[in-house]
């Protein structure tokens, strides 16, 4: 059974993850357009980090970055054995509650122009696309989206 929680950014199998995620990312991406947190800044008190796990084994994880009026997801990553599980979703639904829970009714994130499946599972789960937002500059190596969770900005 899928447990989704608050997880340790330091824990072995999560570091495992992020190093997997990191690692395609530069296989896509110059530093330069790498927006990815290290582990010290994934372990800021503005972020939230969560893991999935499976079988009591982190198979995903994601994080929430706490900004002024919105909540900026980080971080997603799932296992590349254990993708089109529904994990990324679950992850994502974690993440929107815990957006909602600081108040905010807006979940922004910014991702690779490469990376067709994240874009296609954004698009399904209501996200559009958007400009920049916070320090990020206008980059064709990114995609910039957002998502309102306070159903009456849905028109």
């Amino acid at each position: 059974m899928l447990e989704i929680d608050y997880a340790d950014p330091n824990h072995p199998e999560i570091v495992a993850l992020l190093k997997q995620s990191h690692a395609l990312m530069q296989l896509f991406y110059s530093a330069d357009e790498n927006h990815y947190l290290s582990t010290e800044e994934l372990c800021r008190p503005d972020v939230r980090f969560f893991g999935a796990k499976l079988h009591e084994i982190y198979v995903g994880c994601a994080a929430l970055a706490i900004r002024d009026g919105y909540g900026e997801m980080k971080s997603l990553f799932t296992s590349p054995d254990h993708r089109r599980q529904g994990i990324a979703k679950e992850l994502i639904d974690a993440l929107e509650k815990e957006t909602r829970k600081h108040k905010f009714d807006i979940l922004r994130l910014e991702t690779g122009a490469l990376l067709g499946g994240a874009l296609s599972l954004y698009k399904k789960l209501g996200f559009n696309t958007c400009g920049p937002f916070g320090n990020y500059r206008e980059d064709p190596a990114s995609l910039f989206m957002f998502k309102y969770l306070n159903k009456s900005h849905d028109a």
